[in-house]
């Protein structure tokens, strides 16, 4: 095998394909990235099992062949590229690939190719078009919810629906909920539901961007799901079992709902947030026509900044994580966010005062000592 192509665009391409990659002992061929030449083109290729990756890379064809190269030291070496191309070689007898760029040679010795599984083909019959800008939109809201570690799988993946003309997606870590209804202009040919690991919808935040595609086809399989992005293909296997019945934790009613100032409160959210150090609770203290925002960290200090609400009522304070508190007024982009509320220990929500928005954040309090 022989071919030759642009560093910046292998350069591209081999920072999606190393997130994807696994560094599992057992198998290290997996932590390798797949070079496949032929008179179609290259194609690029990872995978840990899970997740996988395959995305066409513009260049040359010398000699057609496959190949497998450690993904991490092949995008080391292609960052510190002395010149604009490069070439690979791979050299039977010796066992390895010649990677030339510019002046600079280097000698790679090859995975076993043999140990790199296939990869899933799309499945034409039912694929699903959604408009990719609608999906990046919709996955950006809803995906900070999602649990950060896989001990609890359902809790680390984001629900996608999409059926006649709604996208839906919701997420939750059991301490935050989101959910985004995106009303779509043309109403989708089939529908799809799906558990999609929260890293896949992430790394489609990073991949649909660059590759200006505008629509994403979705095949959804028995235990998997493809998202082919242009030229690129994104599989996940799928999350088993049955997403939390979460509209169960909506309440139906709130004590207050308040129309507040979307930028102000963030603004003053962000700020006392500072104080709020090692888990200490952001506060909230309501009373007539005022929010007191505080925080206080032993050892460190404390911070407070008042804000005008439309507040009636017995007065209360209630306190809330501070980064789930950003991350949920982050995905308001309206002018005023409506804020719901009831108890100091019941669950607070913030949502977009335009239905047709279609987005609400429930968030769970902390527990304040006095």
């Amino acid at each position: 095998m022989k071919l030759h192509t642009a560093a910046q665009d292998l350069l591209g391409h081999l920072q999606s394909l190393s997130r994807v990659a696994s560094g599992r002992l057992a198998n290290p061929t997996l932590s390798g990235v797949q070079i496949a030449a032929d008179a179609d083109g290259i194609e690029l290729r990872a995978t840990d099992l899970q997740v996988g990756l395959r995305i066409r890379l513009e260049g040359e064809v010398e000699r057609p062949g496959t190949i497998v190269l450690p993904a991490r030291l092949l995008l080391d070496i292609t960052r510190q590229a002395p010149g604009p191309r490069l070439t690979l070689e791979l050299r039977t007898e010796e066992q390895d690939v010649e990677v030339t760029a510019g002046s600079a040679v280097f000698h790679l010795r090859t995975l076993r190719g043999e140990d790199f599984p296939p990869l899933p083909e799309p499945a034409g019959a039912d694929a699903v078009h959604v408009p990719a800008d609608a999906f990046i939109a919709t996955t950006a809201k809803v995906v900070r919810s999602a649990a950060k570690d896989d001990t609890r799988p359902l809790l680390a993946c984001v629900l996608v629906r999409a059926e006649g003309d709604t996208l839906t997606m919701v997420a939750t870590d059991s301490y935050r909920l989101s959910e985004k209804r995106t009303a779509l202009e043309t109403p989708l040919e089939g529908g799809f539901e799906a558990n999609v690991p929260a890293r896949v919808m992430q790394e489609l935040e990073r991949l649909v961007p660059a590759s200006g595609a505008e629509h994403l086809v979705v095949s959804r399989g028995e235990n998997q799901v493809l998202f082919t992005i242009g030229e690129h293909v994104l599989s996940s296997r799928l999350v088993d079992g049955t997403f939390p019945q979460y509209r169960s934790l909506i309440p139906e009613t709130f004590e207050h709902e308040l129309r507040v100032s979307t930028a102000e409160l963030r603004e003053v959210v962000s700020r006392v947030s500072l104080l709020a150090q090692k888990a200490a609770a952001l506060r909230l203290a309501f009373s007539d026509g005022e929010l007191v925002v505080s925080a206080q960290t032993q050892d460190v200090g404390e911070a407070r900044e008042p804000l005008p609400v439309p507040f009636q009522g017995e007065p209360f304070e209630i306190g809330f994580n501070p980064e789930y508190l950003r991350d949920g007024l982050d995905a308001i982009d309206e002018d005023e966010v409506l804020l719901r509320l009831t108890s100091p220990i019941r669950p607070g929500l913030l949502q977009t005062t335009d239905e047709q928005q279609g987005f609400l954040y429930l968030i769970m309090p902390i527990r304040l000592n006095a």
